[in-house]
């Protein structure tokens, strides 16, 4: 069993960067795929962000690309983050979450384990 604790979340004006952290235990985090999810109210939980186990690949979703980069500390086991530029529609509750199988996921349920979520809000 997997637990992962997200931190870094909070009020930040537009334009503004917040980097969020998700630390994993009880489980081998280097051999998990792990991504960055969020889930505005009233709207699907959606993928922002996700990485191979490795590091090696990673997936950004449009709304995101060029503002956001995800990565991982495997040794440390630890993933983070960075959110540069942000807009108001970034507002929302982030999440992260690892997948048992190999791959680059961007599906809600091809993950099995998930943080309790950390918030974000961007005022305009």
């Amino acid at each position: 069993q997997v637990q992962l604790v997200e931190s870094g979340g909070g009020l930040v004006q537009a334009g503004g960067s917040l980097r969020l952290s998700c630390a994993a235990s009880g489980g081998t985090f280097s051999s998990y795929p792990m991504g960055w999810f969020r889930q505005a109210p009233g709207l699907e939980r959606e993928c922002v962000a996700s990485i191979t186990r490795s590091g090696a690949t990673s997936y950004y979703a449009d709304s995101v690309k060029g503002r956001f980069t995800i990565s991982r500390d495997n040794a440390k086991n630890t993933a983070s983050l960075q959110m540069n530029s942000l807009k108001p529609e970034d507002t929302a509750v982030y999440y992260c979450a690892v997948a048992r199988e190999l791959g680059l996921w961007v599906g809600v349920s091809a993950y099995d384990y998930w943080g309790q979520g950390t918030q974000v809000t961007v005022s305009s």
